[in-house]
């Protein structure tokens, strides 16, 4: 396996940025919760939210690495992921063209799961079937 662990790393990297911005506005006055803030709210729900959906996107990416998929689609769909990420990463917790990188980022990331989704049963449907002769 290379192509998760490639992607995987590139977006653990990622993940400890936007950690790293809800530490440094935790230090400054609010170690729970979000108290009302719309910055800090942004700021921990843009790192809340790619902890919710990355680790299933990943996770998949691994299934269909091991079940040998073409390495052009894994290589796509671990690009898109990324970019999605990226984009709703700086829409939410950097304010960068927030409508935009909002509904692209999650479109993004929607759209690889769903296609992930959709290899993952294929191969556990063909992979069923050659174990049920």
């Amino acid at each position: 396996m290379f192509v998760t662990p490639l992607y995987a790393g590139l977006l653990a990297l990622w993940f400890v940025v936007l950690s790293a911005r809800v530490i440094n506005l935790r230090r400054r006055g609010i170690p729970f919760g979000d108290k009302g803030d719309p910055a800090m709210t942004r700021i921990v729900r843009a790192q809340a939210n790619f902890a919710e959906y990355v680790p299933l996107a990943l996770l998949m990416l691994g299934f269909l690495e091991v079940g040998r998929h073409s390495i052009y689609v894994l290589h796509a769909l671990g690009i898109v992921l990324l970019v999605g990420r990226l984009l709703h990463g700086f829409a939410l917790s950097f304010g960068w063209s927030m409508r935009f990188g909002r509904v692209a980022g999650i479109a993004l990331t929607f759209f690889v799961l769903v296609v992930e989704a959709v290899l993952c049963i294929e191969q556990g449907l063909r992979g069923q079937a050659l174990w049920g002769r």
